[in-house]
């Protein structure tokens, strides 16, 4: 095996009778850069946006976590509803399992329904130019929730010999992978990916219409996705023998292209 990085031997910091679990820490550390990047963004779109992000976040995180989890338990039923699961434990957020689009649909919801009370004592602009302000800071906050896989020991690739490999202990491998020792950083693609469609909406935004840079952002997304989810090895349910982050990355990639395209008609 070539030179790899380790996974971290620690998953959690006890602080006396308080457990801290870096999981944990990563998802509240990416919604405070979303929230605090997506207030400046939206600030800088309307005079009157000081506090909204914020409010609208009350309502949109705990919703859109609720929606990861519900997303990420019926994508893996098998291991809490199995003949090895316990039901319970799909309520042990802090293990690791958000689905991404569970938290991004319900998330998106929570946070349309919260602005739209918001709109009725505020003169706010529609709500598409404030998912657009938004999505940048959504994308860091990805990047940085995938490190939380990264001290959990999950969510990587098949095996990989090479300097940018992630080294795994062996009660972290799947069955059949016990022979390896390096993997595929997929946590890593993905948060690379994340950062980088970040920097491009912030810098080529300004040029779309409103709408667009939340419609690019979820294209952009699922296009890195579907080939990051050809290359993971963590049991998953699969359909016509790809597995179900695959097919929803096209079904949900195609239709925001589709809306992006219908945006770019808008007069501006």
């Amino acid at each position: 095996m070539l030179l790899a990085f380790p996974t971290p031997s620690n998953s959690a910091l006890e602080i006396g009778p308080l457990t801290i679990h870096f999981y944990a820490l990563c998802i509240i550390t990416g919604v405070a850069v979303a929230v605090w990047l997506g207030d400046r963004r939206f600030r800088a779109a309307t005079p009157l946006g000081a506090g909204v992000v914020s409010e609208v976040a009350i309502t949109a995180v705990p919703v859109g976590v609720i929606g990861g989890r519900i997303y990420h338990v019926i994508s893996s039923p098998s291991n809490y509803f199995g003949a090895n699961g316990s039901p319970l434990d799909a309520l042990k957020i802090w293990e690791g399992g958000l689905g991404i689009w569970g938290a991004i649909s319900l998330g998106l919801f929570g946070a349309y329904v919260r602005y739209r009370v918001l709109q009725k004592r505020i003169d706010l602009p529609p709500f598409a130019v404030f998912i657009d302000a938004l999505a940048p800071g959504i994308l860091f906050a990805q990047a940085i929730g995938r490190f939380g896989n990264w001290f959990n020991g999950e969510l990587f690739g098949r095996p990989l010999d090479t300097w940018w490999a992630l080294e795994v202990p062996s009660r972290y491998r799947p069955f059949g992978y016990n022979e390896f020792e390096s993997f595929h950083p997929t946590f890593l693609y993905e948060a690379i990916w994340c950062v980088l469609i970040a920097i491009l909406l912030m810098k080529f935004g300004k040029s779309l219409k409103s709408g667009q840079v939340f419609a690019a952002y979820v294209a952009a997304y699922c296009f890195g996705r579907f080939f990051i989810e050809l290359i993971r090895i963590d049991s998953a349910n699969t359909i016509a023998g790809l597995r179900v982050n695959v097919w929803v990355s096209v079904i949900v990639g195609i239709g925001s292209l589709i809306f992006f395209a219908r945006g770019s008609r808008k007069i501006a």
